[in-house]
């Protein structure tokens, strides 16, 4: 199973964390956007968005790392904890995906990516609304071990990957108590932090020493 993927990205760190909670293993392919290799002929007939990360299984391409995380459980997953069957409980972690993807994530972009790639001032009113997007996870987890309840689900999975990049890039979450302990949490039990932690990691080193 081919995985095209940036070890700093935090969606493909949420796809690795979710292969290691399965059990699958992932054939990395380095994916190299800075030298465009994902606009290359051969990458763009996998994913015509030229996005990563991007999943092949025996033919079969996907991207979207959300989509590629609950593709991973149905397929494989010995049973559907991380991303459970019943309608109610499977909304709310839907809800959850589309809050990292729309919100908790996006507004790390929002804030940081300017100022990495354009390198424009930070932006006070965008670094207002990581803390609001913050707020919005410490109040889903007041009373809850995760995201979506009290059993880990790619929810949580996603999050996480979301959380350890605001952690490196010196975000203090001492300010929302749920969030602080349900990330460390997520830091002893999710499946493959180890790898969500390396990959921060060279984020900050790559793109945030010196700023």
């Amino acid at each position: 199973m081919d995985f095209y993927y940036l070890p700093g990205s935090a969606p493909c760190r949420a796809v690795q964390m979710t292969a290691a909670a399965v059990g699958v293993e992932l054939n990395l392919k380095l994916t190299n956007l800075m030298a465009g290799e994902h606009m290359k002929p051969e990458f763009l007939k996998l994913n015509p968005q030229h996005t990563i990360p991007t999943l092949v299984d025996n033919g079969f391409s996907l991207w979207e790392s959300r989509a590629i995380m609950g593709y991973l459980v149905e397929k494989y997953g010995k049973d559907d904890k991380l991303y459970p069957k019943d309608p109610q409980k499977r909304a709310l972690v839907n809800q959850r995906l589309y809050f990292d993807m729309g919100v908790f994530y996006q507004r790390f972009g929002d804030y940081w990516y300017p100022q990495i790639f354009a390198k424009q001032p930070a932006n006070p009113e965008n670094f207002k609304k990581m803390e609001e997007a913050a707020g919005f996870l410490n109040t889903f987890l007041e009373g809850h071990q995760y995201a979506a309840g009290d059993e880990l689900t790619i929810a949580d999975l996603s999050l996480a990957a979301s959380a350890a990049t605001y952690e490196v890039a010196g975000f203090d979450f001492s300010k929302y108590p749920n969030v602080q302990a349900w990330l460390e949490r997520c830091k002893k039990n999710a499946p493959g932090y180890d790898l969500n932690q390396a990959g921060a990691d060279e984020f900050k080193a790559k793109f945030l020493s010196g700023m």
